[in-house]
């Protein structure tokens, strides 16, 4: 059998609340933000399933997964963090506090002829620029989005029909977003990137903050079902941007007694995993292109504040091979018994496959043992996206590829 994975351990992780790096996320902070999203007319709460067939399986606990292919008809989550940090942006740029502010009045002719047209730049693997040119659109303004090389066309048209101008570079991810970068200089755009550098960490915070809210949402859904928290919560990265915001909400939350949180990755992008292994704690980078399915986690480059939440509160990270992230989309697509299906494409399945890989495929199990999985564990997953490469969905879930 090919290895699927990689992992090593956080050498630097420690899960004592820090209030520094955690203010942002508490519980008040992230309610003003859930409202504001909340606000517009369009939004829904996304479903939170139990794949209790699967967990028996398995023999875990339990496995909770919460499905992000509803957020606003956009196939993905990505949106909860641009809409969040544009609004934001138009909020300070009018001098009003957003918490006195709904999407509504946002779109009002006041704020248009407050602050004119303004432009957003962005780059995107497809999730993330959709997400923002949605936004933009919504709210009366334009947006760029470049893509790097290799992005799917239908990811690109996707994009284009939000009322974008996009375009696929020959550029990887990380080039494309410093390409972006100089562009919003040069014109006067507004760059809104879900990865933060020096001197650029105010509009990465604000999305960050928006991803946080699905935390909130799942805690929310968990106390309605009367559930109890969760033990492990896996996470995707690509920059790190979500799986810090989730983290960081969570481990305010549940202060007393952190879940686990492990970091997954492409092989191909697994700059976190690589920093893990560091052991002076520094940022490793991964350059060249990234030839990966798992298009929207296929970025070399930590942000900055991610890094510092994961480097904290992350147990381990795993680097997947793309036969991870095929096995996670079929077992979502082929659910046991009466477990609901869900549609999961490429970068939200990674860790359902990585969660079977290890109750099941991997034969030293005490990385299980490391990581404290066992039969008492109750897991957190988040499907980040659906099938948005419907086409690649198919070659994968039909036909077969990239078999383990």
């Amino acid at each position: 059998m090919r290895k699927g994975i990689k992992w090593v351990s956080n050498t630097f992780y420690d899960p004592v609340y820090n209030e520094d790096e955690l203010s942002f996320f508490q519980d008040k902070e992230v309610e003003k933000i859930h409202q504001f999203q909340k606000s517009h007319e369009s939004y829904t709460e996304t479903p939170l399933h139990s794949l209790k067939n699967l967990a028996g399986y398995l023999n875990i606990s339990e496995i909770l997964v919460k499905d992000e292919s509803y957020r606003f008809g956009l196939n993905a989550f990505k949106v909860m963090g641009g809409i969040y940090a544009v609004a934001k942006y138009l909020a300070n740029q009018l001098g009003e506090n957003i918490e006195n502010l709904s999407f509504k009045e946002l779109q009002s002719p006041r704020v248009k002829e407050k602050l004119g047209e303004v432009t957003f730049i962005s780059a995107t693997d497809g999730n993330h620029g959709r997400g923002v040119a949605w936004a933009a659109r919504e709210l009366g303004h334009k947006s760029i989005i470049y893509m790097p090389k290799g992005s799917s066309l239908i990811r690109l048209n996707a994009i284009r029909n939000e009322g974008a101008e996009a375009d696929i570079t020959e550029l990887n991810y990380d080039d494309a977003v410093r390409m972006c970068a100089n562009l919003a200089i040069k014109n006067g755009w507004v760059m809104v990137q879900d990865t933060a550098w020096e001197g650029y960490d105010e509009i990465p915070l604000w999305i960050m903050q928006g991803y946080a809210s699905m935390a909130k949402e799942v805690v929310d859904q968990m106390g309605s079902a009367g559930g109890e928290p969760p033990t492990h919560i896996f996470l995707q990265a690509g920059v790190g941007s979500f799986a810090a915001g989730i983290a960081a909400y969570m481990v305010q939350h549940y202060r007393d007694n952190p879940p686990v949180i492990i970091v997954v990755e492409p092989e191909k992008a697994d700059c976190y995993y690589r920093s893990f292994a560091n052991k002076e704690g520094k940022r490793e980078v991964v350059g060249g292109e990234m030839d990966t399915i798992m298009a929207g986690l296929a970025c070399g480059e930590p942000n900055t504040r991610a890094f510092r939440v994961l480097g904290q509160y992350a147990k381990a990270a795993f680097s997947c091979n793309d036969n991870i992230s095929a096995l996670g989309m079929r077992l979502y697509g082929n659910p046991l018994k009466d477990d609901p299906r869900v549609i999961s494409g490429e970068s939200g399945a990674v860790t359902l496959g990585l969660v079977y890989y290890l109750r099941k495929l991997e034969a030293d199990q005490s990385v299980n043992d490391e990581i404290l999985l066992d039969s008492n564990s109750r897991i957190l997953l988040i499907s980040t996206e659906g099938d948005t490469d419907p086409d690649h969905y198919k070659k994968v879930v039909w036909e077969g590829r990239c078999p383990i």
